[in-house]
């Protein structure tokens, strides 16, 4: 009996009701060392939009177990994420498509409108212009073949990459890294991995620059095709490939802190 009494002396206490007393305000509650409470963005599950743009390897192509890539993994990891009871996927990326090519689908009002309406949007490009000079030049490949490339294609990408800001300034960006299809032929060291390792650094300080944007380096994942990553094609992902890829994302976000460049919108 004594307990019960004083449960609800103090529940009185609390709200203010003890004869004689003034009610407390929540101010003065906050004066007293409660605090203020604030609900966290990710306390009420909410389904989020997960885009999808660039070239094949965004669309999943090679994905022999038919899961969209890494796309598809990401959508499926995101749905375990706090406060997320859904995801919506529009993948907007298209086998072939090189960084001109995404410039000018970036000029589509609908494109734009599906990217304003994203959480988190992810890229894979310019694999398919490097691919060109090397097809064009696969047997007499040398630095200079690549000569005057590179300088359009952080062009390209910084007009690209502006236009998506424009659309959406607050969405995550996930900014993927190019890999080397050639090691399947031979794994000895070259020109063109210079080469590609000046491409990367071009994406990663463009995520760098972007501020809510997040670089995921691959080249590691595709030396060579011992762990059976590659597809039949010997150039695109397989499904064990497109799983590491995810894998990658992950690790990639937790580094450079989901949640802080979420805005706080979205956590592990």
């Amino acid at each position: 009996m004594k307990k019960r009494i004083c449960i609800l002396a103090a529940a009185l206490f609390l709200t203010g009701c003890l004869p004689g007393s003034d009610p407390v305000s929540f101010g003065a509650m906050e004066d007293r060392g409660f605090g203020q409470y604030e609900v966290p963005p990710t306390f009420a599950p909410r389904t989020v939009v997960l885009v999808g743009l660039g070239d094949s390897l965004t669309q999943g192509v090679g994905d022999d177990r038919k899961r969209e890539g890494y796309v598809g993994r990401l959508a499926v990891k995101m749905e375990e994420w706090k406060g997320v009871k859904g995801v919506v996927v529009h993948n907007l990326a298209k086998r072939g498509r090189r960084s001109d090519q995404l410039a000018e689908q970036l000029s589509d009002p609908r494109v734009r409108q599906t990217i304003a309406e994203a959480d988190i949007l992810t890229l894979t490009i310019g694999g398919n212009d490097l691919m060109k000079v090397v097809k064009e030049d696969l047997f007499n490949l040398d630095a200079k073949a690549f000569e005057g490339k590179l300088e359009p294609f952080m062009d390209r990408l910084s007009t690209s990459l502006f236009q998506v800001r424009r659309a959406n300034p607050d969405a995550v960006l996930i900014v993927l890294g190019l890999y080397n299809p050639l090691t399947i032929v031979t794994d000895e060291e070259s020109e063109f991995d210079g080469i590609l390792s000046d491409w990367n650094a071009v994406l990663e300080d463009a995520a760098v620059a972007d501020g809510r944007a997040c670089y995921v380096p691959v080249d590691d994942l595709f030396i060579t095709n011992r762990d059976l990553v590659y597809h039949t094609d010997f150039f695109h992902p397989n499904g064990k490939g497109y799983s590491r890829m995810t894998d990658r994302i992950m690790d990639a976000l937790s580094r450079c802190g989901l949640n802080r460049l979420s805005g706080g919108e979205l956590e592990f």
